[in-house]
């Protein structure tokens, strides 16, 4: 009997080993998935309901299931650093969530999405003059290839009907940077919270939200099976589930590999949208999203190694 119960002992231990390894890996994979194609299903959502009406909905019901989820777990759902949650919540999710949803009703979901993910270069750019952190050496090479992405997808010179999309996209992008300096900020204060930020994030953000579509004229609502679908994917998955995966990964793995399994969210929505929407890039958008994917790479591997270097 004792030699059978080192044996569960040990096969125990292995299976919580197995668990701690890989667990994190398989949340960031599934987290890439979620939110990678959820660019198709926002955009294929528009079709049925404003862009206002459906970002608002989603956005405020997200914030909801993540104050169920904390009261049932037993956590306070009490808001903490109300002044910087309240900031974040008009940058990170009125803004830049309402503004990419604006540049999806006429730009494309692979486009507006790796427009979007040039926030990784504004972060590097806005944290120089707000928290103090200087761009150096190696960081510069990133930041010239996205800006030289940047204006390969714009094609200024051509002044093609979805410049005005980009544009929004890049702006998008650029409040979901502020958004993460703050979160930067707040991460130093000792009752700092992920999943109490997310949720109350969400609520405060979803205030302006929801004032826009109570007063920018939008198409009727048509309640389809697809609408009630993206709607459950998008308050459900993509707001609440993953942001608990979120969570769950930045405590398991390091900043540097979370960082990489990122990457695949762009290109796992430009992938969707070029086999279920049938958008297809020109040639200059096409060089412009392999120059920000290869600089979000860059820059992913220069931080990996600053953060094993500081480790």
């Amino acid at each position: 009997m004792r030699i059978d119960t080192g044996k569960e002992s040990e096969r125990g231990r292995l299976n919580r080993l197995v668990s701690d390894r890989w667990m994190p890996l398989v949340a960031l994979i599934l987290l890439a998935f979620i939110w990678g194609y959820n660019w198709v299903v926002m955009k294929k959502s528009l079709q049925y309901m404003g862009p206002f009406d459906f970002n608002a909905l989603r956005t405020a019901l997200g914030g909801i299931i993540l104050l169920f989820f904390m009261r049932c777990q037993g956590m306070s759902v009490r808001p903490k650093s109300v002044p910087l949650t309240i900031l974040l919540g008009l940058t990170q999710t009125a803004a830049a969530t309402g503004l990419m949803f604006w540049a999806l009703v006429s730009g494309g979901a692979g486009k507006t999405a790796i427009l979007f993910y040039t926030a990784p270069f504004w972060i590097l750019i806005f944290a120089w003059p707000i928290i103090s952190e200087k761009i150096r050496g190696l960081n510069w090479i990133p930041v010239v290839m996205s800006f030289a992405g940047i204006v390969l997808l714009l094609e200024p010179w051509s002044l093609k009907s979805t410049l005005f999309s980009g544009i929004l996209a890049v702006i998008a992008g650029m409040f979901w940077a502020i958004g993460a300096i703050i979160i930067k900020v707040m991460q130093k204060r000792p009752d700092f919270d992920l999943v109490s930020v997310t949720a109350w994030q969400l609520i405060y953000g979803s205030v302006p939200l929801v004032m826009a579509a109570l007063l920018v004229p939008q198409s009727p609502v048509q309640w389809t099976p697809y609408l009630i679908m993206a709607l459950f994917y998008n308050t459900v998955l993509a707001c609440a589930f993953a942001f608990l995966l979120w969570t769950f990964i930045i405590k398991r793995l390091p900043v540097g590999v979370a960082g990489m399994g990122t990457l695949a969210i762009p290109v796992i929505g430009i992938t969707a949208s070029l086999i279920e929407l049938g958008e297809r890039p020109d040639t200059w958008e096409t060089l412009g999203m392999m120059l920000i994917l290869a600089a979000i790479s860059i820059l992913t591997a220069l931080r990996f190694r600053e953060n094993r270097r500081n480790a």
